[in-house]
């Protein structure tokens, strides 16, 4: 009888009876639909969970840009946040390989399809690296926006575009397009455009708008480079602090508005590229035969990162889903 009270003590001491507060940050500016969902998101969690479950969220790049924020997040200042693109395979390099240039073109659906259907190998690549995912977003398709005039695929050899610092997945693409590389951190690229550090950057067109880049570039090449995702992550020594019950709440409030903001995002994303045309951005569309030299750049991409960055495990996979 002794040994059960001691037991059912230790139990009760292992799950704080305290609430525990979540600190994440997000270059998400404040305003914008996809921050009112994480908002909305924070304030069910707390009122579901009678408080026990807290969300401080930094928004707008104030922690940082996303590398600055894992760094934090690994030594403990912050607790997770939403990661995209390099930094998320900065965690779990295999998730990169729905990112991969030209996998999916104008197919959102497919893309998400993909990203779906992977998504239980993905979160265990995360746990395995210390992370418990909420969920995936699906950020959109990517395009590349230009100080000068590029009409198809050999006319960008030599342009001088953004990247950030040891993207080896973004690096392998510009190495096969003859793109010149200039790695920087997010919030520096708006002043290389105007000094012509850079000549061009790539993000979806709701990224572009946030971001301000349509005062600097005059062109966009309507001819979707990538498929882009992003994820919110929680360290997993911080989600042990959380009360199993708790979890399942936050879990399933977490996918019903990271459902919500993708549905949002399509929206975003197709808005935004229509304001971006109105405010004088030339669309530039490529011509069908370089359809064929995207297949050719993709093959040559896989080439140089598997077994480096991605797995043939996840490549398989990836050419299933496809």
């Amino acid at each position: 009888m002794k040994f059960l009270s001691c037991a059912f003590l230790l139990l009760f001491l292992n799950y704080p009876t305290h609430a525990v507060k979540l600190k994440l940050a997000t270059l998400v500016p404040k305003g914008t639909s996809w921050a009112k969902t994480l908002k909305e998101m924070s304030d069910e969690i707390k009122k579901s969970t009678d408080g026990k479950v807290k969300f401080q969220i930094y928004y707008g790049g104030v922690q940082g840009d996303e590398p600055d924020v894992l760094r934090k997040t690994r030594v403990g200042q912050l607790h997770g946040g939403i990661f995209t693109g390099k930094t998320l395979g900065d965690i779990a390099s295999d998730v990169r390989a729905i990112e991969l240039p030209f996998n999916f073109y104008h197919d959102e659906a497919k893309a998400m399809k993909a990203l779906e259907s992977n998504a239980p190998y993905f979160n265990q690549k995360l746990q395995e690296n210390g992370f418990v995912n909420l969920g995936f977003y699906g950020i959109g398709k990517v395009y590349v926006v230009s100080t000068k005039k590029i009409q198809n695929i050999e006319q960008m050899k030599g342009t001088k575009m953004w990247a950030w610092e040891g993207d080896k997945v973004i690096q392998a693409m510009m190495e096969s397009l003859g793109l010149v590389s200039v790695p920087l951190a997010l919030p520096d690229v708006m002043s290389s455009l105007s000094t012509g550090m850079i000549e061009s950057a790539y993000a979806p067109p709701l990224g572009i708008l946030a971001l301000q880049w349509q005062s600097k570039v005059k062109y966009l090449i309507d001819f979707p480079t990538a498929y882009t995702i992003g994820s919110l992550l929680i360290t997993e020594k911080v989600w042990k602090k959380v009360k199993p019950e708790h979890q399942k709440v936050v879990r399933e409030i977490a996918q019903k508005y990271i459902k919500k903001a993708n549905a949002e995002a399509i929206k975003d994303n197709n808005k935004s590229l229509a304001e971006l045309k109105s405010l004088g951005v030339e669309f530039i569309k490529f011509d069908e035969k370089d359809l064929a030299k995207a297949e050719e750049i993709r093959a040559e991409v896989i080439k140089k990162l598997k077994g480096k960055v991605l797995s043939p495990t996840i490549l398989t996979k990836l050419e299933q889903a496809r």
